[in-house]
C-alpha cells in the first residue's frame, strides 16, 4: 500500500501524516508513507485542497485532518 500526504508541509499536513502513521501502527499494517509538497505533483494527483490523503493513487480525504479513528477507517477500506 502506498499512502501519500499532499500539502505544503503546514501543521495540518504534519498532523495528518502523524495520524496516518499512528493508524498504520495501530492496525499493524505496512505501507509506504510519503509527502508530496511540489505543487505540480499535487496537481497531477488531482489535489485541490490540502491536506489530501492519497492511497494507492486514489484521493480518500481532502481539505481536512482525519481523526485517528477516521484514519484507521480509511486504511481499512483501502486495505
Amino acid at each position: 500500500m502506498k499512502v501519500q500526504i499532499a500539502g505544503p508541509g503546514c501543521p495540518k499536513c504534519q498532523t495528518t501524516e502523524k495520524n496516518m502513521k499512528d493508524a498504520l501502527a495501530a492496525l499493524n499494517m505496512d505501507a509506504e508513507v510519503s509527502k508530496v509538497t511540489d505543487y505540480q505533483e499535487m496537481a497531477k494527483l488531482g489535489v485541490r485542497l490540502t491536506p489530501t490523503i492519497v492511497i494507492d493513487g486514489n484521493i480518500v480525504l481532502s481539505g481536512r485532518v482525519p481523526t485517528p479513528s477516521e484514519a484507521q477507517d480509511l486504511l481499512n477500506k483501502a486495505g
